[in-house]
């Protein structure tokens, strides 16, 4: 079955046949994809998310950091983070750092596996609604910093070395794989099985 589609780079209007997993449709005009189905989208989806909300626990409840500074030793989590910094009265840099590596992956994984698990069903409930939850976990993806935090934390690691003995707790590898997966589950994700069912478009 054909379908008019709009190129998102130069607004050309094609004619573009039903593609298979796999497949990708460019644009005639400036090669831009138009469109495309990735292999498997579901199964990889549902993997990475049930993976990085397997990590997500560990992560938050295990030290990342151990420092020894002069026979003083302290380990810290990123919730000891966010306390340290709202008891210190940088509150507005807490609420940040809450939201950017607790609550906003939080959210976006439960928001994949959710619709990872009503797409698998090919419920024609609520699929606008669902479509909106795509959006907005697209809008908040670049909000969620847990690579930029993860870079922060290694940052830390080299410029403390000179003044005291730091080194990386076992929540640094489970933060490491969340950081991975949550990124890999996002890009696996293909919106158009939303509005699909039975293997046609509705």
């Amino acid at each position: 079955m054909e379908t008019a589609v709009a190129c998102r780079t130069c607004g050309l209007l094609q004619r573009m046949d039903e593609l298979r997993p796999g497949t990708a449709a460019e644009c005639c005009r400036c090669g831009s994809t138009l469109r495309e189905r990735k292999v498997d989208s579901l199964g990889r989806t549902a993997a990475f998310s049930l993976a990085a909300l397997i990590f997500y626990v560990p992560a938050n409840l295990y030290p990342i950091l151990r420092m020894e500074f002069y026979g003083a030793y302290s380990e810290s989590t990123v919730w000891d983070g966010c306390v340290k910094l709202f008891q210190d009265g940088q509150w507005v840099v807490a609420v940040i750092v809450f939201l950017a590596s607790i609550l906003i992956p939080l959210f976006k994984l439960l928001g994949l596996f959710y619709l990872v698990v009503t797409t698998h069903f090919a419920s024609a409930r609520l699929r606008p609604e669902r479509t909106r939850i795509y959006r907005i976990i697209e809008v908040i993806g670049p909000w969620a910093m847990l690579d930029v935090f993860l870079l922060a934390i290694l940052v830390a690691l080299v410029k403390l070395e000179q003044l005291a003995t730091v080194l990386p707790g076992p929540g640094i590898l489970a933060f490491t794989a969340v950081v991975v997966l949550t990124i890999l589950a996002s890009a696996s994700f293909d919106p158009n099985l939303i509005w699909e069912e039975s293997g046609k478009c509705q």
